[in-house]
């Protein structure tokens, strides 16, 4: 069967981005940033998304583009007298179903807060009862297993109309009128009285706050923002890598997708940094900044109803984005592995999707008792600990020396593919970085990564 191909290199580039761009980014990032100096963190951690995360970028699509397939078989297509590297096929592949087993929850949850500031459930709400709506939301396990039934089905309806028709269509369309929505919301919140100081605190260098937190606690938290911002290591971007044509050098690619993922994250900062205190509202991080802190914004906001359907209405489409991009992922192996048809895969991982993804919509209610690992722990904190601190760090440590040594696909190879096409090539000197420094960095953030989550 001949592989499907992307449309064209916005779609290839969009869909890249779209995996990218989750929801950690905007509610983290702008708080992270703000905490940890402004202007000197994110100088700190551009510096890092160059050094750490373009050249993994790089490795995922190069092995998808030369195997032509999905993560779950390109061991055995790009080296297959090396016969143990496919378990970490498999691994990515239950990192994808994993992923996707909390992740349709979350994005339940945006698109249940989008149609409730919609239709005007907010207003007139104080703190308190703004507060109690989130509570009341994750209580009643119906309205979560809803909402994400709802995320599951409609992301496989996208995926099963086919690659070019379903799912870039749809992303490019999605993606574009995200970044408008931003840049719009962006301005607002910008030009909004009261907001000069929340600029400040999130966009000016602040040497003493950076002091404050410790000048190694500021780069590991950016090394940290930098290396997982663009979900490496379950082979999501190596999916896309297959879906393209020779003509760009990868490097290149990852440079674009890199770009559009920080202006989003940055450009998030200035839509809820300034927003909170312009209305001297306590910047906090996590689910509490959009569920709570955010929707109380929206309230005493002129025309909040308004900003708060568009916040939501950004919100819902950076998460359905990745949503789309992992299940593709998913579908390609199972097409790989089966030798189904593409709406075979659809119909068939819509229905395991949505049974795996039960635990965590029940996981604040009815499971509540469950807690993984330590006190206070739910079931999604869970999963997202096994993704987040175990498969993407140790992830992309193995696509790194299994593009970078004699014992995997091996530098020459890898370059090889990467630098095919016009654009940024890369070049010989970065073997040594990329062989040895980059192993050993990834390795320390694993490492730090799991002692931070149980101290």
């Amino acid at each position: 069967m001949e592989r499907e191909k992307l449309g064209s290199r916005l779609g290839f580039i969009l869909l890249s981005a779209g995996c990218a761009i989750g929801i950690g980014n905007v509610w983290k990032f702008p708080y992270v940033a703000g905490q940890n100096g402004g202007a000197i963190f994110i100088l700190i951690y551009l510096f890092f998304l160059v050094i750490l995360g373009l050249p993994v970028m790089t490795m995922e699509f190069a092995m998808g583009r030369s195997a032509q397939k999905s993560v779950v078989q390109i061991y055995q297509k790009l080296t297959p007298n090396k016969k143990n590297w496919f378990w970490h096929g498999k691994a990515a592949l239950a990192g994808n179903y994993l992923l996707m087993m909390f992740y349709t929850t979350v994005c339940g949850w945006m698109l249940k807060y989008f149609i409730d500031t919609c239709s005007g459930q907010f207003v007139g709400l104080n703190t308190e009862e703004v507060s109690s709506r989130f509570a009341e939301m994750i209580a009643n396990p119906w309205s979560l297993i809803i909402c994400m039934g709802i995320v599951v089905v409609a992301g496989f309806a996208v995926c099963a109309v086919g690659l070019q028709n379903g799912l870039e269509r749809i992303t490019k369309w999605m993606m574009l009128a995200l970044l408008c929505i931003m840049v719009f919301m962006a301005i607002n919140s910008v030009i909004t009285p009261g907001s000069e100081e929340g600029i400040r605190f999130y966009l000016m260098p602040d040497f003493q706050k950076a002091e404050a937190v410790g000048w190694g606690n500021v780069i590991v938290n950016a090394m940290n923002q930098a290396f997982f911002t663009l979900s490496l290591g379950v082979g999501a971007m190596a999916i896309f890598g297959s879906y393209i044509e020779k003509d760009h050098s990868l490097l290149s690619e990852s440079v674009n997708v890199a770009c559009l993922d920080t202006f989003v994250a940055i450009t998030a900062g200035l839509i809820i940094i300034p927003s909170c205190f312009a209305f001297q509202v306590e910047v906090t991080a996590g689910p509490s900044l959009i569920f709570i802190t955010l929707p109380n914004i929206f309230n005493a906001m002129p025309l909040g109803r308004f900003w708060g359907s568009l916040f939501f209405v950004f919100m819902s489409f950076a998460a359905f984005s990745t949503v789309l991009a992992v299940f593709e992922n998913i579908i390609s192996a199972t097409m790989d592995l089966t030798g189904w048809s593409r709406k075979k895969s659809c119909l068939i991982n819509c229905g395991l999707v949505f049974v795996l993804s039960l635990p965590c919509a029940l996981g604040f209610n009815v499971l509540s008792w469950i807690e993984p690992l330590k006190a206070g722990n739910t079931i999604l904190d869970f999963e997202d600990f096994l993704v987040s601190n175990i498969l993407l760090p140790l992830g992309s440590l193995i696509f790194v020396i299994y593009c970078t040594h004699s014992l995997g696909w091996g530098w020459d190879s890898f370059v090889k593919e990467a630098n095919t096409g016009k654009g940024i090539k890369i070049p010989e000197w970065m073997k040594f970085y990329c062989a040895w420094i980059l192993p050993a960095v990834i390795l320390l953030l694993f490492i730090v990564g799991l002692m931070t989550y149980f101290q």
